[in-house]
């Protein structure tokens, strides 16, 4: 048997071994709703199940959102904390209510984490020079202008809007640069010319 019962809100419940209430009113003399026997069942076999739901729910971390392992990993951090106050209850620990055991467990982790480290922030501007391109790469590279047999555009003049024919090529970029203006030194020593 399906039933959907409302109290505060709709409660749907499943189940084999009730029977479906009879039709009609469903109000006592007083006018009150009268509660089907599954739900007084229910209420009365709940265990500590929906207790500790509710409980978790009180005081919850989790928030809305569209990630549902967020969602998750702050349902199961409830959970736990949830379960370290019930131990910790159950262990004959100081008395206090769940709401106080979650204040005192932040600032007991708080305490032991230590100061804040701060990470000192560079000054001035960000150098041109990254390390992980490999034209700037300097040592042993074998980064040498050798002459050309064909005319070529200076690689370095063409993004500064220049045009400027060359017969030089460095040897391992196989591309076309000055040698009279800086543009060599340039291409091997600045990410962004």
């Amino acid at each position: 048997m399906a039933i959907l019962w409302r109290d505060k809100r709709d409660v749907c419940m499943l189940t084999n071994i009730h029977s479906a209430p009879a039709e009609g009113d469903f109000c006592n003399e007083a006018g009150k709703a009268i509660k089907p026997q599954i739900v007084m069942d229910y209420n009365h076999h709940m265990g500590y199940v929906e207790k500790g739901d509710r409980m978790a729910i009180s005081c919850f971390i989790s928030r809305h959102t569209f990630k549902w392992t967020k969602k998750l990993f702050f349902h199961l951090l409830d959970l736990a904390i949830l379960n370290s106050y019930i131990l910790h209850s159950s262990c004959g620990g100081k008395k206090m209510s769940h709401r106080d055991f979650r204040y005192t467990l932040v600032r007991n982790m708080s305490a032991h984490a230590g100061p804040e480290q701060r990470i000192p922030r560079p000054l001035g501007r960000p150098r041109n020079v990254e390390s992980h391109v490999a034209r700037l790469e300097v040592c042993g590279s074998k980064h040498w202008p050798i002459p050309s047999e064909m005319q070529l555009r200076c690689c370095v003049c063409m993004a500064r809007a220049v045009t400027q024919k060359v017969f030089v090529k460095c040897r391992k970029c196989e591309v076309g640069l000055c040698i009279k203006k800086t543009c060599f030194e340039d291409y091997h020593t600045k990410a962004q010319f």
